[in-house]
């Protein structure tokens, strides 16, 4: 081998070298995508994890250094493509940098000076230095996906203060590579990986938190004159509004606005210098500048329309307009329409910022609330808003604008979106607006029943929990909600449309015993979490809080049985008990099919529960 000195072709310690590592890396993607681990994946993921191992210590004496260090950080590369992230971190990127340190590597992440001195002892000119940046900002992403993967909602605290030790460090990572413009491409992909973790914290409540990540950033694609040109736009303005969305889940709108205005601003200066120095734009970049100001309009938008009602007061207020009553009005019909129209050109474009205007971070689907604060106000904009956005969805608002009769949702990139248009019904099941829900749901309900691919049967099955969710959270409210229902599909023409919407709300509109009910809505779950494809499942948050409703509405019978003694199967028989028995059985299968066990301790109570009374009636 050092016959060949540098050259890595023809050298037969390389081939050697190649031939093992292509067997090894065959070995752990034969397991990718293979679901739940079997006794015989385990024994062959840990064969080829040990021959990995024996590689590295085998071949760093015969092969050359630059070529073996370039091998490591390649195939930890490989292997974090097939989420192998702990063999990535372990094996190849904590081993490359093992070269410059020895101590434990969190211990020098404090101090920049200590940091460049450690690992760049040659400069930033160095032919390793980008490597060196690489396997550092892949150490971090390695490390935050293997916290993800063993506490994803991060409820343990040492999870969530790992990932700000991750944004820590890579936030070190890019101050270094900052002032190089030839590593513009490290500080991009560290804006990335700071927006994706700050995201996914930002989604458990910790806007507060990230804001300093996503603010650092912003700056720094501000701060790169690479970074600067146009096709990086569309970038920026994703993270100027992830920033603003910060301050508006901190509940300092006025920032948020403002921070939107500033990017209007730089996004303008951006528009200028590029009429200057280039000739007329072309579509792609005119499609550029209109996707990066609407993001920006959006988040002003979000504040604007409230806060101009508040400053006028009842001088703008006129009588709220209902879904059947604005049928024949022209649009814009309100306040509220007129200044979406001002502020933006197109359907798509408007109920996106009557989205954003309506979305609360604080807000839970199933738990809903009227608007807070509870102000004249602000109720008349939340119910203008709803009214713009279901006139915008029936195609009403364009057919008065422009004489077409246009159908709005879309599955494709034009118009309103399928999964705009089911967040818009989820919304208004939140706000309690529910003769806006009744009328949204029959329009989308109609457009999902109509579509072949199989993704869409998630919102149709999210869609169906809601409106089996309804009489069980307002009691008093479902005689309204059934009458309503009935009149729409009165109303309606006979089409095959509306009887679909009749058949998609069968079921929601009987009102017998209270475990009817119940037990209507546990099957119909237990139904959607059964089937294979993990993709159509509903999502975590809306199966937890349909097993809470389950499990708070049958514990109280639940601890009736408990308490009646010797005479258990007797109790059980005459009251009927065995309904609620049955109903937690369905819900500890739920929670057993859709792998949320480890999220909540309130699933340990539930099984608990059912064993305790399980052993109970097998002793009677």
């Amino acid at each position: 081998a050092a016959s060949f000195g540098a050259a890595p072709r023809g050298n037969p310690a390389v081939d050697s070298f190649e031939a093992e590592l292509r067997g090894a890396l065959g070995l752990l993607r034969r397991l990718g995508g293979a679901g739940e681990a079997q006794p015989s994946q385990h024994d062959v993921h840990r064969r080829g994890a040990n021959a990995l191992f024996n590689i590295w210590i085998k071949y760093k004496s015969k092969l050359p250094e630059w070529y073996y260090n370039e091998r490591l950080v390649q195939v930890g590369d490989s292997l974090a493509r097939i989420k192998e992230y702990k063999l990535a971190l372990l094996h190849c990127y904590e081993r490359y940098l093992q070269q410059f340190v020895s101590v434990n590597l969190d211990d020098i992440m404090d101090d920049v000076h200590q940091f460049k001195s450690t690992f760049f002892p040659n400069g930033f000119r160095d032919k390793n230095a980008a490597l060196t940046f690489h396997a550092l900002q892949a150490r971090n992403i390695c490390i935050y996906q293997m916290v993800c993967s063993s506490d994803r909602n991060l409820h343990n605290q040492e999870s969530l203060q790992t990932c700000f030790d991750v944004l820590t460090s890579l936030r070190l990572t890019m101050q270094v590579a900052l002032p190089q413009e030839n590593l513009c491409w490290l500080v991009y992909n560290g804006t990335v990986y700071i927006y994706t973790i700050c995201r996914h914290l930002m989604t458990i409540g910790q806007s507060a938190k990230v804001l300093e990540y996503l603010l650092w950033a912003s700056i720094c694609m501000e701060s790169s004159i690479p970074l600067l040109s146009v096709h990086y736009l569309t970038w920026r303005a994703t993270l100027y509004t992830a920033v603003s969305q910060c301050y508006f889940d901190c509940q300092a709108s006025i920032h948020g606005e403002v921070f939107a205005r500033r990017g209007l601003i730089k996004i303008d200066e951006l528009k200028q210098l590029e009429n200057i120095s280039s000739s007329p734009e072309n579509s792609e970049t005119q499609k550029i500048f209109k996707e990066a100001t609407l993001k920006m309009s959006v988040m002003i938008f979000k504040r604007a329309v409230y806060e101009s009602r508040r400053k006028s007061k009842s001088s703008q207020r006129g009588p709220r307009v209902s879904p059947k009553g604005a049928l024949n009005l022209q649009w814009p019909r309100t306040v509220t329409e007129r200044l979406l129209v001002e502020m933006f050109d197109g359907a798509a474009a408007q109920f996106l910022a009557i989205l954003e205007a309506l979305s609360d971070s604080s807000r839970n689907v199933l738990h809903p609330h009227p608007p807070v604060p509870d102000e004249t106000e602000i109720r008349d904009v939340i119910s203008e808003l709803f009214s713009a956005g279901l006139e915008i969805l029936s195609g009403n608002s364009l057919k008065k604008q422009k004489g077409e009769n246009i159908f709005v949702i879309t599955a494709g990139k034009k118009g309103v979106s399928g999964d705009a248009a089911v967040k818009f019904i989820k919304l208004a099941f939140s706000y309690e607006e529910w003769e806006v829900f009744d009328s949204a749901l029959q329009l989308v309900v109609n457009f999902l029943q109509a579509q072949d691919d199989p993704t869409w049967k998630k919102a149709e099955m999210e869609l169906k929990l809601l409106t089996l969710m309804q009489p069980l959270l307002f009691p008093r409210k479902f005689e309204r909600v059934s009458s309503v229902s009935e009149d729409n599909s009165k109303e309606a023409s006979p089409t095959q449309g509306s009887e679909k919407t009749q058949t998609f709300r069968e079921g929601s509109l009987k009102c017998e015993e209270p475990y009817n009910d119940l037990t209507i809505l546990a099957t119909t779950v237990f139904s959607y979490v059964s089937t294979s494809q993990q993709s159509v499942h509903p999502d975590k948050e809306i199966l937890f809080d349909v097993i809470m409703c389950l499990w708070q509405k049958c514990k109280m019978e639940l601890q009736q049985i408990q308490t009646s003694g010797s005479d258990y199967l007797e109790y059980i028989h005459k009251y009927k008990a065995y309904q609620w028995v049955h109903i937690l059985w369905i819900i500890n299968e739920v929670i057993e099919k859709s792998c949320i066990a480890g999220t909540n301790v309130m699933f340990a109570e539930i099984t608990l529960c059912l064993t305790t009374v399980l052993e109970n009636i097998a002793d009677s």
